[in-house]
């Protein structure tokens, strides 16, 4: 009987980092060559065209320096900062009364709700700031009471702007309360608290946090939209650059006037929009 060939054991398989192999490793970095030449055609495109706009004569900065802090166009912007601030605050208050008709369990509530909502947003707001400003033809007494002197530009301005803003506020507010979970009103409901309160103890308060963002874009929204109001002659802050620009012919300084203070305005309330979000993210791991 022959003896039987024992196999030999395999090999150990070599170390990858012996014979200092770890010294000609070495990691490479990902190569973004397409990004960062990318990156260098736009910074230089908007090098061209920011030196073209400094530079461009046309624009005449001087001009709009003279302009930009005259007693007119202050006077102008704390109209519309004030038309702002008024028709957001109306527009939430009737938009969250809308919200909770949607809601209700009450068809007749829902639907008037849903009416209101779906005729305010198919009509453009100049159509609904005309239709006001001319209320004097469709009605020219309500209650014993001439509608013609009653209704102001300004008085037409916030009427048509907070009817209009109520209700895209309406479904903005109507989302974020349905974003609120089912057990927190089941819980809220077993402790034995009524309807309105449920509303602005539990589920107002959570949904915030979904409110606050399409809020703020709205606010951004009403403060341009308020330049609107100028067809109907409120002397807000569009109104009072033409006022200017119709007297000197001065028309694109005068524009830059109003443009840069919305930019202003505009970037303010999107630094103050960040911190209200981050205070309503708190314990959520999304405060940033």
């Amino acid at each position: 009987m022959s003896a039987q060939t024992k196999t030999p054991p395999p090999a150990p398989l070599a170390d990858p980092l012996e014979d200092n192999d770890a010294d000609r490793l070495r990691i490479v970095p990902v190569r973004r060559t397409g990004q960062w030449a990318a990156a260098a055609a736009v910074l230089v495109l908007l090098a061209l065209a920011l030196n073209s706009v400094i530079r461009n004569d046309a624009f005449q900065w001087g001009v709009v320096g003279d302009y930009f802090t005259t007693t007119a166009v202050l006077r102008g912007l704390g109209l519309t900062l004030w038309l702002t601030a008024l028709v957001m605050a109306l527009g939430f208050a009737l938009g969250t009364l809308l919200a909770v008709l949607r809601l209700s369990a009450n068809r007749v509530l829902q639907a008037v709700g849903w009416g209101y909502v779906w005729l305010f947003r198919s009509t453009p707001i100049l159509v609904q700031l005309l239709f006001w400003f001319n209320i004097g033809a469709l009605y020219p007494e309500i209650l014993g009471v001439r509608t013609v002197n009653l209704l102001g530009p300004v008085t037409v301005a916030v009427v048509g702007l907070t009817l209009h803003e109520a209700a895209y506020a309406a479904e903005v507010v109507r989302g974020g309360i349905l974003s609120v979970e089912r057990g927190q009103l089941e819980a809220a409901q077993s402790l034995g608290l009524g309807p309105w309160r449920r509303l602005y103890r539990i589920v107002l308060p959570q949904a915030m946090r979904s409110i606050v963002p399409p809020a703020g874009n709205m606010l951004i929204g009403t403060l341009k939209g308020t330049s609107i109001v100028s067809i109907i002659a409120v002397q807000d802050l569009l109104y009072s650059v033409q006022l200017v620009y119709h007297r000197t012919y001065q028309v694109i300084p005068l524009l830059l006037v109003a443009t840069l203070w919305y930019v202003v305005v505009t970037s303010l309330l999107s630094v103050g929009q960040h911190y209200v979000e981050r205070y309503y993210a708190r314990g959520t791991g999304d405060a940033r």
